[in-house]
Formats: C-alpha cells, sequence, structure tokens
C-alpha cells in the first residue's frame, strides 16, 4: 500500500480501478504543402465543425451541470473565432506553406505557453482551455474521434505526461463533460488548478478530484483509493483500509440521504432564530438547481454573465426576459440581483476596458456603472421591469463611500419617474450594497442609514484586507478566509447594521464554510447565499445550533 498527497478539490471518497487517459488527437506532423488557398479552407471547414461539436457538448452540459458552468464551451467557440487565434494559423499555413495540423498544434502550443507564463492564476488555469480547443481542431483535421470513452467499467481516471503512454498532463472541461458519468469515479492529474473549469465542473458533479499528483505508469489498472477529504491517493490499499473506506463511502452516501430529509423544513434554530438560507446562481439555467436543493431564494443572481455570453451589450429587453423569468420560476422568493460587476477577471471585450496594472483595484463593478449610466440605466430599468413579476432586490457591488449609493439612488429614482411616464408597472424594491472593501466596513455604520440590507463578499473583502490575490496560488500557504481580521468586520458590519435595523447577510465563499455556520448565527448573521449544492448541509447545522 503506498500513500501520494495531492490538493483535494472535491471532498468524497472513491474506489476503483485507475485508467490512464490519453489523448486520441494522432501525431502531428509538419508538412510541406504548395496550395496555401485549399489548406486554409481545410482549416475553416474543421473549425466549423469544432464549433458545431462545443455547441453540442454546451447543450449538454446545461443539462448536467448548470448553465454558468457550461458557459466555458460557448468561450472556447469564441476563442476559435479569435483574431488572435485564427490570424496565427493563417500566418503559419501562408507564410511557412505548411499543413493545417502544424499550424493549429504550434498556435496552440505558443498561446498556452503565453497563458501558461503568466503571473495571474486565473490566466495560468486558461492555458488548458487553448489546449483544448487546438486539439480538438487537430483531431478533427486527422480523422479523428473527440469522443471520450472510459469502457465499461467504473474507473478512477489519471492523467499525466512524459510517459510511454501518451498521457494528458490535465483534463481539458470538455473531456470531462464528455466522459459518463455513471463510469466516472474520480480523477487524479499532475497538473491542474482549483481555478479551472475541470475542476469547477468536478465540484459541480460531487466528482471527487486531487491535482498535483505526482503520478507513475505502473499504478495503470491497479486498485487505488481517492481521499478528497484528506488529500490522499492511496494505491493498493489493504484490507483493512479498503474496508475503512467503503464504510466511509456509505457514511457520505447515508449523509446525503439524511440532507434530502430537510427538504421542507425552516431554516430555524433551537432557539428560534430564522436564518434566510438562499443561492448564489449565475444564470436562467441555474435556478432548477436551486429549486432542487430548496432554497429559500436567490441571494446572488450574478447578472455580469449576461454580459459576458453576448456579442454586444444585452438591450433592455433582453435583461428583462432574463430578469423576469428568475423571478417567475422562483414564485415569489426573493431573488437579488447584483448590478453588472466586470473588470478584473471578467473581462469583456466589447466594453474595450483598457489594460490595468492591477485591475482588481481598478476600474470595475460600480465605478463603471457610475460611469457609464446609460449601460447602468438600460440594466436598472430591465430589473424593475420584472420586479413586477415576482420579489426582487438590488445589490452593488465594490461600495467604497456613502456618496457613491447616493449617486445610485438618484439614478434609480430618474429610472423609476422614466417608467412612471411610461405607464409601466413595477414592484416593491429592496435596495443593497455589498460590503467588500475595508473601507465599506469601516463606514457600514453611514452606509446603513442609506440601504435596506448588506450582503458581504468575503472574497473580495479577504483579499482586499490581507493584500493578497486570491488567484495566486503561490500565496495559497498564508491565504487565510477565516483571518481574525476577516471576522471582526464581519461582526462589526453586522452590529452597524442591526443597529439600524437592516439585515445582514453574506455571498461569499466564506458563506459555505459548515465550520464557520455556528459562529455567523452567534454573531447575528440574518442570511447566507451559497452554491446550491450547500444549502442542506448547511440547513442540517442551522437546525442544530442553539
Amino acid at each position: 500500500m503506498e500513500k501520494i498527497n495531492g490538493k483535494s478539490i472535491f471532498n468524497g471518497i472513491a474506489v476503483g480501478k485507475i485508467l490512464f487517459y490519453s489523448k486520441d488527437a494522432g501525431q502531428v506532423k509538419r508538412v510541406k504543402i504548395t496550395d496555401t488557398r485549399a489548406e486554409m479552407e481545410r482549416y475553416n471547414r474543421a473549425k466549423e465543425k469544432a464549433v458545431d461539436e462545443l455547441n453540442a457538448i454546451y447543450a449538454k452540459a446545461v443539462k448536467e451541470v448548470g448553465e454558468l458552468n457550461a458557459q466555458v464551451f460557448e468561450v472556447h467557440a469564441m476563442m476559435l473565432e479569435d483574431d488572435t487565434f485564427h490570424d496565427s494559423i493563417q500566418n503559419i499555413i501562408e507564410n511557412q506553406h505548411v499543413n493545417a495540423e502544424y499550424a493549429v498544434a504550434t498556435t496552440g502550443d505558443n498561446l498556452s505557453a503565453m497563458f501558461a507564463e503568466m503571473e495571474d492564476e486565473y490566466f495560468r488555469a486558461r492555458a488548458i482551455d487553448v489546449k483544448d480547443i487546438a486539439e480538438r481542431v487537430i483531431s478533427i483535421l486527422l480523422g479523428k474521434s473527440t469522443s471520450n470513452n472510459i469502457g465499461n467499467e467504473p474507473v478512477i481516471i489519471a492523467a499525466a505526461a512524459g510517459m510511454q503512454i501518451p498521457l494528458a498532463e490535465d483534463l481539458a472541461p470538455s473531456e470531462t463533460v464528455q466522459m459518463d458519468k455513471e463510469k466516472l469515479l474520480a480523477f487524479v492529474t499532475r497538473l491542474g488548478s482549483a481555478n479551472s473549469h475541470t475542476a469547477i465542473l468536478a465540484r459541480t458533479m460531487n466528482l471527487p478530484a486531487l491535482v498535483g499528483v505526482d503520478i507513475r505508469e505502473e499504478w495503470n489498472g491497479k486498485t487505488a483509493v481517492v481521499d478528497g477529504f484528506a488529500g490522499e491517493l492511496i494505491i493498493e490499499p489493504d484490507e483493512a483500509t479498503l474496508k475503512e473506506m467503503r464504510e466511509r463511502q456509505e457514511e457520505v452516501s447515508r449523509n446525503r440521504e439524511l440532507l434530502e430529509n430537510l427538504k421542507g423544513k425552516e431554516d430555524i434554530t433551537r432557539s428560534g432564530k430564522k436564518i434566510k438560507l438562499y443561492a448564489n446562481i449565475g444564470g436562467i439555467g441555474d435556478v432548477a438547481n436551486v429549486i432542487k436543493n430548496d432554497g429559500a431564494g436567490i441571494g446572488l443572481f450574478r447578472s455580469e454573465f449576461l454580459y459576458l455570453e453576448s456579442g454586444d451589450y444585452p438591450s433592455e429587453n433582453e435583461q428583462f426576459q432574463a430578469y423576469k423569468t428568475v423571478a417567475e420560476n422562483m414564485a415569489g422568493k426573493k431573488v437579488i440581483i447584483r448590478t453588472l460587476d466586470i473588470g478584473a477577471d471578467k473581462q469583456v471585450d466589447y466594453f474595450r476596458l483598457e489594460k490595468e496594472e492591477n485591475p482588481a483595484m481598478g476600474y470595475r463593478a460600480i465605478r463603471i456603472c457610475l460611469d457609464r449610466r446609460d449601460i447602468f440605466k438600460t440594466q436598472l430599468r430591465a430589473i424593475y421591469r420584472a420586479s413586477a413579476y415576482g420579489t426582487i432586490g438590488i445589490m452593488f457591488p465594490m461600495i467604497i463611500s456613502v456618496n457613491e449609493v447616493r449617486q445610485i439612488k438618484a439614478i434609480v429614482e430618474e429610472v423609476k419617474k422614466e417608467l412612471d411616464g411610461q405607464q409601466i408597472q413595477y414592484g416593491s424594491v429592496e435596495l443593497g450594497i455589498m460590503i467588500e472593501t475595508p473601507a465599506a466596513v469601516m463606514i457600514s455604520d453611514l452606509l446603513a442609514e442609506e440601504v435596506d440590507f448588506f450582503s458581504i463578499g468575503t472574497n473580495d473583502l479577504t483579499q482586499y484586507t490581507l493584500a493578497i490575490d486570491r488567484q495566486n496560488s503561490r500565496l495559497d500557504n498564508i491565504y487565510d478566509a477565516r483571518h481574525e481580521a476577516i471576522l471582526r468586520m464581519i461582526r462589526m458590519v453586522v452590529d452597524n447594521g442591526h443597529k439600524h435595523n437592516i439585515w445582514v447577510g453574506i455571498c461569499g465563499e466564506l458563506g459555505a464554510d459548515l465550520n464557520l455556520t455556528k459562529e455567523f448565527i452567534r454573531m447575528g448573521i440574518d442570511e447566507l447565499s451559497v452554491s446550491p449544492g450547500a444549502i442542506l448541509p448547511i440547513r442540517k447545522i442551522i437546525r442544530e445550533t442553539e
């Protein structure tokens, strides 16, 4: 028996045989050609087929992992149409007089290497996306299959490179989604990141997964255990270990069944304090998961995904239809829409934002909205129109001053006046702000006089307070979302909010930390908004708390 450490992506237990995953793109050779126009036409046909395949994968992914997680495949299709990708391939074919396969492989390698060298962890994680789309096109050009058949038996997929078997170093998102979920027990990779799209998909699909594992070729076909709780891969476990792991598997399964029994129960402590247990979503497709997990409402609708998935500014009517659909589907339960939060790691080409040295602290979120008021008013009109069809609240991100809030409220009044003049109906809308900057924390007593609620965004609050980029893996060892400074800030915000009779919630990742749920209740938190899958485990703790 041998134990190997890795970085856990999802806490679960999987027991099965290891299957080494190899790509079937085929070997790419450099071939001289004479007819460059015909070769470009050949590439364009392959690219069109690749886009069709990605659209089909997107449709499959929407059903299995939700609209938010499926959007990566729309992004892949857009990357295929990107001028940088296309122009590089065309340049290589026409100037070097070489085959399309070689041009695509070279472009994929060059762009992937460029991303991999970037300091920002988010962009480094995009290297695998570039390789994924390049390999898809190459497979089509070579007439190879792009399906991901992993056999008839349940297996643990292993991915690494530098061996006799031509293995992948990481799993691409499209590969993960296309694998048979009944046969995929878990996966382990030598490379990979907790921020990669594949890691996100693993969490969504409840797949135990480890990255950063030093994989060895002799493991192929051997029985193994992936222990996502301990971050361990156990090769050829002995009988005692195997028995223990299977018992833990059964315990995890029993706990899930017990959680199912909590559906329909109130989110209330034993002492009678009610907690609003809401869900975070990124689009219409995620609402089904909220309903499935019995969310009491939606505490964070990330509206920027309407912009990220669009080739141009979404119209008022397009936004209205999205907000209206979510409000109607939630059947009167509260839906809190966060206004546009782009910038930092969420770039939209048609906004034409200038490159910034430190985008996380730059031109983003409410700063863009107050500067480009036509965009802001379009979104507000759409939200207010949708409020006639359900219970809607609005919250504004990245607030640092009372003056910003007063400007926002003045613009809201302009929008309401316009709608009144056009005799367009709208409902009663709560207005709140996100507390995600130290400045907002320190003046939360003043901000509380201006709004109906606070929602604490712990992700940004942590990085701004600790001066640590939360996507920089080099600083993982000192990044501490439970830092006492963060907990004190949360207490301060709750106290200041309650002094002015407004409710206070948490919508950041820390809200789903089961080790802190009781502490948040003791602090007086009124609402927790988390991923849909975290709702029932938190409900269990709430109901067990005095």
